[in-house]
């Protein structure tokens, strides 16, 4: 997200030290929960799987990504066509619930309308956000339309060379 709390891939600085990043956290997931929007964006790394851009992490990310199995929340959507991909079954509070009493890795939510969903139902115990040294001014809020407060506490943060923090935080209110 920037500085004043706007989502956009399109204003963030993604170089090879963030790809890694994301790669290594990657790593640790046992599923990705997606919104239609999200998942049709984070299909373009689909397409590197098939063109590799020659760029190492990039090429890296396209391949731990495509191996993380994905859930997908959407009302408009069919079906996928990523192999790793399955639209959700059930509501957003019962899909989290089923993952959390389930024995396996982290649960990672990819998307700012499902995590507001999960803040106000108290369904995160952490939060991982990556705060890029940029300032929009506008677009579309990483925490809109939230109902209750909730009360985080820091776990630890991480600079990178471009400036990007990387800061963790527990869920202090669950």
């Amino acid at each position: 997200m920037s500085l004043d709390g706007y989502c956009d891939h399109n204003g963030m600085m993604a170089d090879e030290e963030l790809h890694q990043f994301f790669s290594d956290m990657l790593l640790e997931a046992g599923v990705l929960l997606y919104g239609r929007i999200t998942y049709q964006l984070m299909e373009y790394w689909k397409t590197v799987l098939e063109h590799p851009t020659g760029n190492k992490e990039m090429d890296e990310f396209a391949k731990i990504i495509d191996k993380v199995p994905k859930i997908v929340f959407s009302r408009s959507l069919k079906s996928t066509d990523w192999h790793s991909a399955v639209l959700a079954e059930e509501s957003l509070e019962e899909e989290v619930l089923k993952l959390k009493s389930s024995p396996g890795k982290n649960i990672f939510v990819g998307s700012p309308g499902l995590i507001a969903s999960l803040t106000d139902k108290g369904l995160i115990d952490e939060y991982r956000i990556c705060i890029h040294p940029v300032i929009m001014g506008k677009g579309l809020q990483l925490f809109r339309d939230l109902h209750k407060k909730t009360i985080l506490k820091l776990i630890k943060t991480k600079t990178l060379k471009s400036g990007v923090m990387v800061v963790y935080y527990k869920n202090n209110t669950l």
